[in-house]
């Protein structure tokens, strides 16, 4: 989320310092940082005079922190890149339907289920992904899920539809 929009924290760091009579003591300090819109993995934010004092009285050095993502709970970084896995309904993906997916910077948004959809097929909505001088898109990812067989009108519809397709064999490429 703030690689997303850009975000304030406070972090806390202990560096070594060297005291009045030349002596080293660990001191704690906490900073503001300011981490950009965009920003990517790999990438250092770089805070001016804020690392190790200089020799003989120079002034304090750059301190870089590297920018780690941590996983978001929807939401795949590849890039500039966003990944969502999407579960649909078996009636969603073979009939087609219109479906509202969240999105990670703004509102959520309807999407198009094409029909004859399947599992692993991939859907792009432009430039929803990480902000930049060339944004990245969000890609969905269709999961086909199945609605538990836990009653008798489910099993009696699985049964109808193993009746209606009988020479469906999801395995037909495997040579079984």
């Amino acid at each position: 989320e703030d690689a997303l929009h850009g975000a304030e924290r406070q972090i806390a760091l202990r560096a070594q310092e060297i005291d009045d009579q030349g002596r080293p003591r660990l001191v704690e300090r906490t900073l503001d940082v300011r981490i950009p819109a965009g920003v990517r993995p790999g990438q250092y934010i770089r805070l001016p005079g804020q690392g190790l004092p200089g020799h003989g009285g120079e002034p304090a050095g750059d301190l870089y922190l590297e920018v780690r993502i941590a996983p978001h709970r929807l939401y795949r970084l590849e890039g500039n890149d966003l990944y969502l896995t999407l579960p649909v309904t078996p009636t969603e993906a073979a009939l087609g339907a219109q479906v509202t997916v969240p999105t990670p910077a703004g509102p959520q948004v309807d999407v198009t289920i094409p029909r004859g959809a399947r599992s692993g097929m991939k859907l792009r909505i432009k430039e929803r992904g990480l902000p930049g001088k060339t944004p990245g898109h969000l890609y969905l990812l269709l999961e086909i899920a199945l609605p538990p067989a836990d009653s008798d009108a489910v099993r009696a519809a699985y049964e109808q539809l193993a009746k209606a397709a009988p020479s469906f064999n999801p395995r037909k490429n495997l040579g079984a």
